[in-house]
């Protein structure tokens, strides 16, 4: 059947499902012990495959371990300075790179051509919805990849080659293309020969996680010929590992809304938050943002554009009055009006910096979202990220409605999205977690969005669960559910007739779940289940229920 799939924040389309679903997880979860333990055999004898490539990426310390190195007290030097791990990010970056084989100069010579994104919140949608633009324009604007972080079921998820994840195949060989040359260079440079068995075959040699991800996005891009490439940040912009782009390859660049996020590494205020991400400016480039409100943050992008030579384009609500989004998307809610308006922007200079002619007005200065050429509106209905307002039906007919939202404003926007989709006869579960802020502030706006949207019908179940997906096995300890009763006392002060509980595992409120429906089906009603909160929540939960019927 085909689902239309409307939504707020971010749209999915059912194409983009289907093939990622299934092969994601093709051994059951039973299977996991004996899994890992065959890497306790020696791991310089382990074979190439899809599965020790993930392992070694594992090896690699992750991003949050990185994170934690900035919150922990760090000794001072005497004249009080802290040690600025900034500084260094970059020519670190650019070490790495070249022990792989790059440098900027040998980037820049490619047919390669990227478009680079910073921002807080709106970065995944903005990238989705230019990437899917530029696919509309193949002949001159393709192949298109895109490096996004972070992903819902699988790494392969963050390098997508003309909208679809890396294959499993490819991941694997650029994986271990990118790790024998890291091993190689360690080994000619006279490194110290590291500790462990393997030496300088082994992680020691090689960059953090996401520097790792970094160098081998671009390495895949390279390899496969690809033409337009829209890049992520992952933290801020001026120190991030992406920021070794150069201005010869950037086509533009983007700032998108700006929030309070990875308080830590950037510094605590908007302002600050707003020099990081400015980073991604480039000499000579387009750099495009909203037309800020706030004066102060505006101020910020100009100095930052003005210092860095770059063409500050402030996309102002005036170019959308009027423009309703396109049919068919379906997006509700003045956010995503504002990422397409940036997308479209930005898409049309990249285009027009390969050559690509526009009739009409759309070709000019203006950014009047009048007259915007059908393949744009094409583009704009067909983007896709998982996890994001994804909706399934699953094979007892329930239907599922996941979003990875986790902050008050988007979590508003996904309780109008649920309560758009459901009747008073249906039978209206939440499952919910956010493990790392205070679940209460987040869950208000959510429940008051779907009462609002819903006539007053809110939930009939609230289910508070932990992100694990297994139970603990007999000899673990309890898992804390503090958060999870702060969140159901939340929840129960609103929906004071639900039926409530809360879990440990994602298995175990699965399990009710699949309880619910089934009394629901007896007294034929129909399930929905809205899961939200937490990527890591819908990531666990799509894991499970992968044998869906689209």
């Amino acid at each position: 059947m085909p689902l239309r799939i409307g939504c707020l924040p971010r749209t999915v389309a059912i194409a983009v499902l289907q093939p990622l679903i299934r092969p994601i997880h093709h051994h059951h979860h039973h299977h996991h012990h004996h899994h890992h333990r065959l890497f306790t055999t020696t791991t310089a004898t382990m074979s190439r495959t899809y599965d020790t490539a993930l392992h070694r990426l594992a090896q690699l310390q992750s991003n949050r371990a990185i994170t934690s190195l900035f919150t922990s007290p760090t000794p001072t030097s005497p004249s009080g300075t802290k040690p600025d791990f900034n500084a260094l990010a970059i020519p670190e970056m650019l070490s790495w790179l070249a022990r792989a084989g790059y440098t900027p100069s040998s980037l820049a010579s490619t047919p390669l051509r990227c478009i680079h994104v910073a921002g807080t919140k709106g970065k995944g949608s903005v990238t989705a919805l230019v990437a899917s633009i530029l696919s509309q324009y193949p002949s001159e604007a393709g192949p298109v990849g895109a490096y996004t972080s972070p992903h819902v079921l699988s790494v392969r998820e963050r390098i997508m080659l003309n909208g679809q994840p890396i294959s499993r195949d490819l991941f694997t060989r650029y994986f271990y293309e990118v790790w024998d040359r890291l091993s190689t260079s360690a080994r000619e440079a006279g490194d110290p020969l590291p500790s462990g068995e393997e030496g300088y075959d082994g992680p020691e040699t090689k960059p953090f996680y996401f520097r790792f991800l970094t160098i081998m996005a671009l390495h895949v891009f390279v390899s496969e010929g690809v033409r337009s490439a829209v890049i992520e940040c992952g933290i801020g912009g001026e120190y991030d590992a992406t920021n070794v782009l150069p201005k010869e390859m950037v086509t533009a660049s983007v700032v998108t809304q700006l929030g309070v996020d990875h308080v830590a590494m950037l510094g605590g205020t908007v302002e600050e938050i707003a020099w990081h991400k400015a980073g991604v400016w480039k000499e000579g480039v387009k750099g495009f943002t909203r037309r800020e409100r706030r004066e102060g943050v505006r101020g910020v992008l100009k100095s930052r554009a003005e210092e860095k030579g770059a063409v500050l384009v402030e996309v102002d609500g005036e170019g959308e009055e009027g423009w309703e989004g396109v049919e068919g998307a379906r997006l509700q809610g003045p956010f995503q009006r504002e990422n397409m308006g940036l997308a479209v922007a930005v898409a049309r200079e990249h285009l027009g910096r390969l050559g690509v002619k526009f009739e009409g007005g759309f070709g000019r200065e203006g950014y009047k979202l009048g007259g915007v050429p059908e393949e744009f509106k094409k583009g704009l209905r067909g983007a896709a990220l998982r996890g994001r307002c994804e909706r399934l039906v699953d094979g007892d007919g329930v239907e599922w409605f996941m979003d990875g939202a986790h902050t008050e404003d988007s979590l508003a926007g996904v309780g109008q999205w649920f309560a758009g989709q459901t009747g008073g006869d249906d039978v209206r579960v939440l499952l919910f977690n956010q493990q790392e802020r205070d679940p209460g502030v987040l869950l208000k706006p959510l429940l008051a969005a779907v009462k609002e949207r819903s006539g007053g019908l809110g939930f009939t179940h609230g289910i508070f669960s932990r992100n694990e997906e297994q139970a603990p096995a007999k000899d673990e300890p309890l898992r804390e559910l503090a958060i999870q009763e702060v969140a159901k006392e939340t929840f129960l002060a609103v929906e004071g007739g639900a039926t409530t509980s809360t879990h440990d595992a994602v298995q175990r409120a699965l399990e009710e779940i699949s309880f619910i429906a089934a009394e629901a089906k007896k007294n034929g009603r129909s399930c929905k289940v809205l899961v939200t909160g937490s990527f890591h929540l819908v990531g666990a939960v799509l894991k499970k229920i992968d044998d869906v019927e689209y």
